[in-house]
């Protein structure tokens, strides 16, 4: 049986078994690639729970701070009509109060150099005392 054997079927059989050895080492790497592909979509998986309730709280703190910032809206818009009307209170007082006010302290002036010109003898009007 040995002595049929011809160099063509050792060739043959030599072929074989790399063929063989390779489809084993194939199968491995495709065996290997399939782990990783496992693993990374276990690993996928997980980040995207663990990101989900991340994104959830980002999204409710975008919301206070909008909630926060509309309130900040609302006071300075208060502020700017405590302004307005402070600014309306001021011109007010000044027109209701300040032209008499002048009037007044011209008029105690005009008394004062009155009763100083009569202290002195002299009641001419348009004259005033010379010190």
């Amino acid at each position: 049986m040995l002595s049929d054997v011809t160099l063509g079927d050792i060739a043959l059989l030599i072929l074989a078994i790399s063929v063989a050895y390779l489809v084993y080492r194939i199968g491995a790497l495709v065996g290997k690639a399939g782990k990783i592909l496992d693993e990374t979509q276990v690993s996928l998986r997980t980040t995207t729970d663990n990101v989900q309730p991340t994104l959830v709280k980002l999204t409710d703190t975008v919301s206070l701070t909008n909630d926060q910032l509309a309130r900040v809206d609302g006071i300075t818009s208060n502020v700017g009509a405590m302004t307005t009307n402070a600014s309306a209170l001021t011109s007010l007082f000044a027109a209701t109060l300040g032209q008499p006010l002048v009037k007044v302290a011209a008029l105690s002036y005009g008394v004062r150099a009155a009763l100083a010109g009569a202290k002195d003898g002299d009641l001419t009007p348009g004259k005033h005392r010379k010190d």
